[in-house]
């Protein structure tokens, strides 16, 4: 029995490229701004670094800047994750069935982020206004804390519109449906 040449280098699987789905405001956007929050957040964490390894003390700002970007990062990951439909879900319930059924659930789902996002925008602009009343500041560098938290709501009002959009368009689709002659 022979065996069949290994080949060079190993084989990659073949990932089909993705398009984005059709949207107003573009998703280049949350692109742009994870690419550059992530490379700051880097740099700032490999100076912090350095200046400790070389004076065995750190900045007092590089932690709660990281913080600060890293939390914009997450929200603004998110957000592209329910644009483009890459976000957790139970696969077995959304996935599978009559493409009725995944529109009921993708609604469903959809409007249960939506109702989340909302209630965190209305409740962190609650936050943000309590810190801009009370004049609270940062540990670390004194600066006002509102001036971080204020990226909460402003991301979370973000996603709340992305998601309704998504809503708006799986809510057109039965219409599309029917023009291809599917039973509802």
């Amino acid at each position: 029995m022979s065996r069949p040449e290994a080949p060079a280098e190993p084989v990659e699987p073949i990932i089909p490229v993705e398009t984005d789905p059709a949207v107003k405001v573009p998703l280049a956007i949350e692109d742009w701004l994870a690419v550059i929050l992530l490379a700051t957040l880097a740099v700032i964490t490999f100076l912090n670094v350095l200046v400790r390894y070389f004076t065995d003390q750190s900045f007092a700002w590089t932690e709660e800047i990281s913080v600060f970007l890293l939390i914009v990062l997450t929200m603004a990951g998110g957000n592209m994750a329910f644009v483009r439909n890459h976000h957790i879900r139970i696969e077995i319930l959304a996935d599978n069935g009559s493409p009725r059924r995944q529109r009921i659930m993708a609604l469903i789902s959809n409007s249960c982020v939506l109702a989340f996002f909302v209630l965190l925008t209305v409740l962190s602009v609650k936050l943000v206004s309590d810190e801009f009343i009370y004049e609270e500041t940062s540990p670390a560098i004194g600066v006002p804390t509102w001036w971080y938290s204020i990226w909460l709501p402003v991301m979370a009002a973000a996603i709340s519109l992305r998601t309704l959009g998504i809503i708006r368009r799986i809510a057109r689709a039965p219409a599309a449906d029917a023009a291809r002659g599917e039973q509802p």
